[in-house]
């Protein structure tokens, strides 16, 4: 596994967390791309993959909800996995 590999599915992510914000694609296509990711996932810290599920989970999950909830803001979801990307092309970027 090279870290190049791992950047490039990470980048193929952020190409669809765009690409669901232009309703281009659905949440269900994006956390299959996310779950996907073995590459991206396996040169990462574990945490790394823990937060992801974590994140993937809820945001399935609040795509089953036609309106934000409280406890389901899709789009703060969506905000914290954009976070994580950016932590996780940090952590790449400094692998050596």
């Amino acid at each position: 596994m090279t870290v190049n590999t791992a950047l490039f599915e990470l980048h193929a992510l952020q190409q669809g967390l765009q690409q669901l914000a232009a309703e281009k694609i659905t949440v269900e296509e994006l956390s299959a791309q996310a779950r996907a990711s073995s590459h991206l996932l396996a040169s990462l810290p574990p945490r790394y993959s823990t937060v992801l599920m974590d994140l993937l989970d809820r945001i399935e999950a609040s795509a089953l909800f036609t309106e934000e909830s409280c406890s389901f803001s899709q789009s703060d979801l969506l905000a914290h996995l954009q976070g994580w990307a950016d932590k996780a092309q940090e952590t790449l970027e400094l692998t050596p």
